[in-house]
């Protein structure tokens, strides 16, 4: 059974901006099993995204109940237990199949800011329409800010305040790129070098949680071009304004958070988290017999992240339940039965 809190299987990408695409053409778009339904090298927008995996669990008949929050998780013995509402699912086994991008984290000071400032986080960002006419400071500089700072640079004033996290040395869009690099660097280096059995992923891994990851599609000079200012860091907050790093006031008539988010694991109650972190290796819990993880962010290697890498890190999780399960009793599986 796929428990899923939303109204539609998908809408977690509807939720997203209007103007989101994806970084990956079609032809790393797929699931295992299933083809994505669009010419394999253009960008897919996050609806197609979304409707796609609506496809996807109708095609293959999954089990998932759509509208069930998950409150809980705890295990009593052997069992594990996952309590929704009112109701209560029992287990040997649950994956947590979510990501690490939970709940947008937004700055404590941020309610300091004069209340006629319009301030938004980039997961309850939709459009233009939703700003102040005036200018906009955009606080983070990885790819949601710079995505949304393109957008916003042509009817908007955009100021970008944060570190520059680098970026790619290419254009993901040129169809020479598409052709010979796309491949190496997604079916090599992203699935095979950088993973967490080798030294440089480990590396990578540790730099991508702690400061995030590379500019993809915008680069530095197109931003430039399009009129977005860098700024330093947003430090706090003077006379209602954003203050940055070198004490200047940024005088703008809106906000909007690109901070990143929170994992969320709070309503796991077991003893599996460090520094936030669930205690895993390869999305198999360490010290709970029965509990998995897919979807995390670099939870095995960097295309773990990317649809492509998803379907390889389930099938490891679904391998070592299958193994567990051939292990267990006969007596035991009657008694269960029974």
């Amino acid at each position: 059974m796929i428990l899923d809190a939303s109204k539609r299987i998908g809408d977690q990408w509807r939720a997203r901006w209007d103007s989101l695409r994806l970084f990956t053409t079609a032809k790393y778009d797929s699931l295992p099993g299933l083809p994505f339904p669009a010419p394999k090298h253009s960008l897919p927008t996050k609806d197609a995204m979304a409707d796609y995996l609506q496809q996807y669990a109708r095609h293959f008949h999954l089990p998932v109940r759509l509208g069930v929050r998950v409150d809980s998780l705890w295990r009593e013995d052997d069992i594990y237990k996952v309590r929704c509402g009112d109701e209560i699912f029992e287990g040997e086994h649950v994956v947590v199949a979510m990501s690490t991008y939970q709940r947008p984290k937004i700055p404590a000071f941020a309610k300091e800011l004069d209340k006629e400032i319009i301030q938004l986080h980039s997961f309850t960002y939709k459009n233009p329409a939703q700003l102040r006419t005036g200018s906009v400071l955009i606080v983070g500089a990885g790819n949601s800010g710079a995505e949304i700072a393109m957008e916003l640079s042509k009817t908007h004033k955009v100021f970008m305040a944060g570190r520059h996290p680098g970026h790619v040395p290419f254009e993901i869009t040129n169809l020479n790129t598409q052709r010979f690099i796309i491949p190496i660097l997604f079916r090599f280096v992203f699935h095979r070098l950088l993973t967490t059995n080798t030294i440089l992923g480990r590396k990578v891994r540790l730099k991508m949680i702690t400061q995030g990851g590379l500019l993809i599609r915008q680069k530095p000079k197109q931003l430039l071009q399009a009129g977005v200012k860098r700024m330093p860091r947003v430090t706090g907050v003077k006379d209602g304004k954003p203050l940055l790093e070198n004490g200047q006031i940024a005088d703008v008539e809106n906000v909007i958070w690109c901070t990143g988010f929170y994992p969320r694991f709070s309503w796991i109650d077991l003893p599996i988290f460090k520094d936030d972190e669930p205690l895993q290796r390869r999305g198999v819990a360490t010290n709970e017999p029965g509990l998995y993880f897919v979807g995390l962010n670099f939870l095995f290697a960097f295309s773990s992240t990317m649809i492509q890498g998803v379907g390889r890190d389930a099938k490891y999780v679904v391998n070592v339940i299958k193994d567990r399960l051939k292990k267990i009793p006969v007596y035991y599986l009657r008694k269960k039965v029974a």
